[in-house]
């Protein structure tokens, strides 16, 4: 009997049902994505010629055949990560209207895997803006929570600094074990002038992180700013994409109510990163040390879904609850985010399904591969396989959903309420927007949340003499919102 590691269906990343064009399409993206001469990453050589091996016998039904009768009935595939799919319907009916169904996605280590992920180094690198607008407390207390992270790096962590304004300036050049000393005076002499150009400060950022950038590396950089970028965001979202393939990550922190959250969101998105508000200079300490206490407890960075759809389904929203709730670009693949050591990855993600797509007695929601890069595991991680496939039947009777997708349903609702205000702004609506927010507001306050109700209403006054927001009141609400979505008993 073969071992698991000589599972040639999990070396592709496929269901042992698989049909003979699946396995062609399988072998075809992993070679894509694996070939030695556009991926040199330690391990992933020799992986590509395991998936050669696994399609030839594959791809042979003879061969294929005489494989599958030395396997087990009950052969699994092994993998690092325990999983659970959950889908809010088993069964649909062929009706004439559009239907919704939702998929919760739980990954998080398997038992025998809890216990190594914080031997992984950090290779971080702080981008942090140095225009005009920081002078003063945000600049200090910036200068000082940097002085801190220093003195509880670990000696394999890597750590760079890179100030920006309408130029970029590296002032700790990325390096381990430097000189605490030295390094908090650089920090010290940081000084606030000019204008705000974000492109110039991530490209430097990105640059120190490619340095030393590894696998086995959590490779990220954080940027912090309060203030706009203008005419360089498409570039910096095509940085952001180079940096996806690469396996870096990219968070933010957008210090006040000056900033552009659809691009510092849309930025952080693109490489499964995280955003968050500081709404007072005094709040970016915590923040900041947050982030980096999450970014030492990873065991999983960058984790995708690459998927193909039938015709007649499209992902239309998916949002990952925690361990840091954002929303997910609706790309492919579906960049869900990072898998903590102490705090599983849970992402929603709801489909549309249209009345062509349920002319058989059934249907293939979706149909891919989790790609996950387990950073403390020695040897290059194969595909875990999806497929979830609902049953077609005329007058189905409808079940309740499972109760971890209602609460998370649940707890998403408020959210995207403030979503849809936010967009019925956009388009002039500005009764169907403050009847969304009255609704938000009256939610709020059967829960008890006061402050954030109480500021949705001055939103709605705003909105009404006005017709928009508040710049500081939207960003309130829309990052409180999210906020509620936290883990009440979540410990880093």
């Amino acid at each position: 009997m073969p071992n698991r590691i000589e599972n040639f269906y999990s070396k592709l990343g496929l269901l042992r049902s698989a049909a003979q064009d699946e396995i062609r399409h399988a072998y075809l993206r992993a070679a894509k994505r694996l070939h030695p001469d556009t991926n040199t990453r330690p391990g992933e050589t020799e992986l590509f010629l395991d998936i050669q091996q696994a399609y030839q016998v594959l791809s042979d039904p003879s061969r294929r055949a005489a494989y599958d009768a030395t396997l087990p009935p009950d052969e699994e595939i092994a993998s690092v990560v325990s999983q659970r799919l959950l889908v809010s319907r088993k069964e649909l009916s062929p009706l004439k209207e559009t239907q919704l169904v939702y998929v919760l996605i739980d990954l998080s280590p398997a038992e025998e895997f809890k216990n190594i992920a914080n031997s992984s180094p950090l290779n971080i690198c702080l981008v942090l803006d140095c225009s005009t607008s920081m002078k003063g407390e945000k600049l200090e207390t910036v200068k000082g929570t940097a002085s801190q992270i220093i003195h509880k790096l670990n000696p394999q962590d890597i750590f760079s600094v890179v100030t920006f304004n309408d130029r970029a300036e590296v002032i700790i050049p990325a390096t381990r074990q430097g000189n605490a000393l030295k390094m908090e005076n650089r920090i010290q002499q940081m000084y606030t002038a000019g204008g705000t150009e974000i492109l110039h400060g991530l490209r430097a950022g990105l640059d120190e992180v490619r340095r030393y950038r590894n696998p086995k590396n959590i490779n990220h950089v954080i940027l912090l700013t309060d203030g706009h970028t203008y005419g360089d965001e498409q570039a910096c979202y095509e940085l952001a994409k180079e940096a996806a393939g690469q396996g870096i990550g990219i968070s933010s922190l957008g210090i006040g109510s000056g900033w552009n959250d659809i691009f510092l969101d849309q930025l952080a998105s693109i490489t499964g990163g995280h955003t968050m508000l500081v709404s007072q200079p005094k709040d970016i300490e915590r923040l900041l040390k947050e982030k980096f206490s999450t970014l030492s407890n990873t065991f999983a960075e960058n984790v995708t879904l690459e998927y193909e759809l039938g015709d007649g389904i499209e992902i239309s929203y998916a949002f990952r609850l925690q361990p840091e709730t954002d929303p997910i670009m609706c790309e492919n693949p579906l960049r869900l985010g990072s898998i903590l050591q102490s705090w599983p990855l849970s992402v929603l993600i709801e489909f549309i399904i249209r009345p062509q797509a349920l002319q058989d007695d059934y249907v293939t929601l979706i149909h891919g591969n989790l790609n996950i890069s387990a950073n403390a595991i020695e040897t290059a991680l194969m595909p875990i396989p999806i497929k979830i496939t609902l049953n077609v039947k005329q007058n189905s009777n409808p079940t309740a959903p499972p109760p971890p997708i209602i609460q998370a349903l649940s707890k998403l609702t408020l959210y995207r309420i403030q979503e849809k205000a936010r967009n019925e702004v956009a388009a002039g609506n500005y009764g169907k927007a403050t009847e969304h927010l009255q609704r938000l507001a009256t939610n709020l306050l059967g829960q008890g949340e006061r402050s954030l109700a109480k500021t949705i209403m001055l939103e709605i006054e705003s909105i009404e003499k006005k017709n928009t927001y508040s710049e500081s009141g939207e960003k309130s609400i829309k990052y409180g919102t999210r906020a509620l979505l936290w883990p009440e008993e979540k410990t880093i």
